[in-house]
């Protein structure tokens, strides 16, 4: 998996939009944890499935401007709260409190099922509609959660990745060390033994020394030369 965060570029009617699902979210969280507190304190076990189908059948139709907004959030929002019971009763947390304007002012949407396909600089996000990113985004994930700091907001997903990877070659060459050669190879190469090598260059060695002895030009002389030349020619 990957994770993914970056600023979103919203005019005025969007942040407006971000920040009501934001408070949405947040209500929700909030009353679904009083009502949390006050079934424990009475010896009941809540947890979010049952607080989330009182919420629907009882508390949603109290309020009309709830219909407005997108129902996915509020859903997430009580998935958000009993992953928080889960993690205080395994001891990987503190018990959860309520949310605060300003320092929670996040929400999770999602796309019903479908995936989200992310593709360049604009977007189009379930129920938000078009919105732009100010870096391009290329991912497929099941839902975004949509976070205000410090005055901007910041969409942040996660998706699966997959890399290919590059298959490695390992060349087997076969030796073969031999008496007359140094060793030859499976694909036909031949290095040559060092001893012959060395025989070669005493002898090219000593026909230059009795080339030096010759007078210059004279028959001697020529005979050394092509006896030289052919040493020379045969060794490399």
């Amino acid at each position: 998996m990957k994770s993914i965060r970056t600023k979103l570029k919203l005019n005025n009617k969007q942040k407006t939009l971000m920040a009501q699902h934001a408070g949405y979210s947040r209500w929700c969280y909030n009353w679904g944890l009083s009502l949390w507190n006050v079934a424990a304190r009475d010896g009941l076990r809540p947890n979010s499935r049952k607080l989330r189908e009182v919420f629907t059948n009882h508390t949603k139709p109290l309020y009309p401007w709830m219909k407005k907004l997108s129902s996915r959030v509020y859903q997430y929002a009580f998935i958000n709260l009993g992953e928080a019971f889960k993690r205080f009763f395994q001891g990987l947390g503190k018990r959860p409190r309520f949310k605060k304007k300003g320092k929670s002012d996040s929400f999770t949407i999602d796309n019903c099922g479908k995936p989200i396909e992310l593709n360049g600089w604009n977007h189009k996000i379930p129920f938000i509609g078009w919105v732009k990113t100010y870096e391009p985004i290329e991912a497929t994930t099941q839902k975004i959660t949509i976070s205000r700091q410090a005055g901007d907001w910041y969409l942040s997903l996660s998706y699966e990745f997959s890399t290919t990877p590059t298959p490695k070659t390992i060349d087997v060459v076969g030796v073969d060390l031999g008496v007359k050669t140094l060793a030859t190879l499976s694909t036909g190469q031949v290095f040559p033994s060092i001893k012959p090598y060395r025989t070669a260059q005493d002898q090219l060695a000593k026909l230059q020394r009795q080339l030096s002895r010759k007078v210059k030009h004279s028959n001697n002389w020529h005979k050394a030369v092509i006896k030289l030349a052919i040493a020379a020619q045969t060794s490399s």
